[in-house]
């Protein structure tokens, strides 16, 4: 994007969002707001469509199932908006259950995108939460959302670092404790890291994290990505929106995250999508040729002292 162009948007930062994995945050917020106004919606959040219609790359993405000519028959914005709008609640609840149930009060979000939880989430009194993202999709989620007098319902401290440069020392000169028990979430991230710096990430995690910390995340397990390249998820996301996943997300053998954890002492929980579909009573169902078979929630706890 020029910048003649983005000075012409008038929303700063607006760079930081239109291209490669910044155009994925725009992706998932037009997802969320689509689930927002299903009659059966599983997550709300009212800022979402706010983002898409902000961002010249998405402004005539659809906001509302009935603005897809094919609706849910659209495997996009359909099948695939569905399954980020069950993402959305399943980590919804694993972030308010963490908190309420073990105490933590300071929350981090890696690679935390266009995610408002800091806003439409009811947080116990005295939750911070550290959102880590790089400085382009922060500033135009602040423009967004400083646009709408949104106030959050946390303490919210931005942090705009790249996850592949010092984010600790930035984390930790932002006031998080690595006495107290921390929830962390990385929605949507580990995909399109190299295998070392998923690695890295975790064992920054666990040494960062005291007892009664916790952490959910996503995976891929493909042996092979490419065997679903001509999944209509991705097909349509490339061709309706000019996504290509695959060529974003990082092709390296994935390490075994969960285990690691595990040999640290963490307990952990592998859950798919489609598990939770079950339980939620709504939600994508397994198919064939499917870009989805591959992925899995993972959960952990790490126990106190």
């Amino acid at each position: 994007m020029t910048d003649t162009a983005h000075h012409n948007t008038g929303v700063e930062g607006v760079e930081g969002v239109e291209g490669g994995i910044g155009l994925t945050a725009l992706l998932v917020a037009a997802a969320r707001a689509i689930e927002t106004h299903r009659h059966d919606s599983l997550a709300q959040d009212i800022y979402a469509e706010h983002f898409v219609h902000a961002a010249p790359a998405s402004a005539d993405w659809p906001v509302r199932i009935h603005q897809v000519a094919d609706g849910d028959a659209n495997p996009l914005w359909g099948r695939f908006a569905r399954y980020f709008g069950l993402r959305t609640r399943v980590l919804d609840d694993f972030l308010l259950r963490s908190v309420r149930a073990h105490g933590a009060r300071q929350v981090v979000l890696l690679g935390a995108g266009l995610d408002a939880r800091a806003f439409r989430l009811d947080w116990p009194p005295g939750c911070v939460l550290f959102e880590i993202d790089r400085e382009g999709v922060l500033a135009f989620k602040h423009q967004v959302l400083g646009g709408l007098s949104a106030t959050p319902k946390a303490t919210r401290v931005p942090i705009p670092v790249d996850l592949r440069e010092d984010w600790v020392a930035a984390l930790t000169d932002s006031g998080f404790d690595t006495t107290a028990p921390s929830v962390w979430l990385a929605e949507g991230l580990l995909f399109y890291l190299p295998n070392a710096s998923e690695t890295n990430l975790i064992r920054t995690v666990d040494r960062l994290s005291a007892g009664g910390s916790t952490l959910a995340f996503e995976v891929k397990l493909d042996k092979d990505l490419l065997a679903c390249r001509d999944s209509p998820l991705y097909t349509a996301t490339k061709h309706q929106i000019g996504i290509d996943l695959l060529s974003l997300f990082n092709r390296e053998p994935r390490p075994d995250s969960a285990g690691h954890l595990e040999g640290k002492g963490w307990t952990t929980t592998v859950r798919t999508p489609f598990d939770y579909t079950r339980h939620h009573g709504r939600g994508p169902h397994p198919e064939q040729n499917d870009a989805l078979a591959g992925n899995r929630w993972v959960f952990a706890d790490k126990p106190l002292r």
